[in-house]
């Protein structure tokens, strides 16, 4: 099939600043892909590539230009180079699932129960950063809306008022009613990161997600062979894109788990490399979104229900936007739906 190719910028707009241990975010921009046939201009899929400025190993000034060439030897072509797309995964995700999608005619992109609309994926609420009272008003949100996994992101306000929030849960529920995870983003020092690792498994949490920044390897190793609690990789999977350095970082730290986010970690194929060695190893992974619109959670979701994983995902945050578009996702309780009759956006609505 002879295809041909369209790339369309798009701002995001938060619905309140967004706030990470590495800054804020109030807006963010990405462009979608449109992929359609030359000889059937009514047969499209539509990819989202969402890089993360501060973030995303494949992100630069010239990012649009890059995306255009892989654009253009896709027209080229009629197929993605697929070992050169590994050192830009939110460009790969973005073309592998437009291909997906024009493959397959709708946003059904695999054949599951969630695609069918007869199941859910069980999500954890995520509670942004920001001062006590902003985060208390998050918790209880949460908590009265059904979640039973809760992930706080922490390393932004003062440490023992991070701790008192998390006391304040477990006072009212126990482990055994509302899983909690932590994410540092990289806050602790390795000087200060064992005693706080220490003083947060007397809560009981399930995990906590990249206590040091990236790139310490021998620092995270020591972590994770004596943690108290559970360890998952993030930002440490980033730009790590070769299955040689992909089974040497897990070989090397052995952390109790990792999280994939296919715009940062490979895009689907690249993502599903990580999963495969991980199970190999024996390490434990969830799947989580990174900020992108409905059109890459979409996406995320339906990749995510092919797997039998069931742990809680990180797949909440299509209501982060004013503007985002249309997609039939909706959040129940603690559960992700997809509806497969449901109203979806139309490419007039992006430009």
């Amino acid at each position: 099939m002879k295809l041909k190719t369209k790339i369309i910028p798009y701002t995001l707009q938060f619905k309140r600043p967004a706030g990470t241990s590495r800054g804020v975010y109030h807006d963010h921009k990405i462009w979608y892909v449109v992929i359609s046939s030359v000889s059937d201009s009514e047969r499209w899929g539509v990819g989202e590539c969402a890089p993360l400025f501060d973030l995303s190993c494949d992100y630069d000034e010239n990012y649009e230009h890059t995306l255009n060439q892989f654009c253009e030897k896709l027209e080229q072509s009629g197929q993605l180079d697929m070992e050169a797309l590994r050192p830009y995964p939110s460009i790969l995700f973005g073309l592998e699932t437009a291909l997906r999608h024009l493959e397959k005619g709708n946003y059904q992109l695999w054949n599951t129960p969630f695609s069918e609309g007869v199941a859910g994926i069980p999500i954890n609420g995520l509670i942004w950063m920001g001062n006590y009272d902003y985060m208390f008003e998050q918790i209880e949100t949460k908590m009265q809306q059904g979640f039973r996994c809760i992930k706080l992101k922490i390393g932004a306000i003062n440490f023992e008022e991070e701790l008192k929030l998390l006391r304040l849960i477990r006072q009212h529920y126990s482990a055994d009613q509302i899983t909690l995870r932590v994410d540092a983003n990289g806050a602790f020092s390795q000087n200060d990161a064992f005693e706080k690792l220490e003083r947060l498994s007397e809560l009981d949490l399930h995990s906590i997600e990249q206590p040091i920044r990236a790139g310490q390897w021998a620092d995270m190793a020591k972590l994770a062979e004596t943690t108290p609690l559970p360890i998952a990789l993030d930002e440490e999977l980033i730009g790590i894109n070769q299955p040689d350095e992909k089974k040497l970082l897990l070989e090397t730290i052995r952390p109790q788990y990792i999280i994939l986010k296919p715009t940062l970690h490979g895009g689907i194929s690249g993502a599903t490399e990580w999963i495969e060695l991980a199970e190999s190893l024996n390490v434990g992974w969830w799947i989580t979104s990174a900020l992108e619109s409905n059109v890459g959670l979409n996406a995320i979701a339906q990749w995510c229900s092919t797997f039998d994983n069931p742990l809680a995902q990180g797949l909440g945050t299509g209501a982060l936007y004013t503007n985002n578009v249309e997609m039939p996702l909706t959040i129940q309780k603690d559960c992700l739906w997809y509806n497969p009759q449901g109203k979806t956006f139309s490419l007039n609505d992006l430009i």
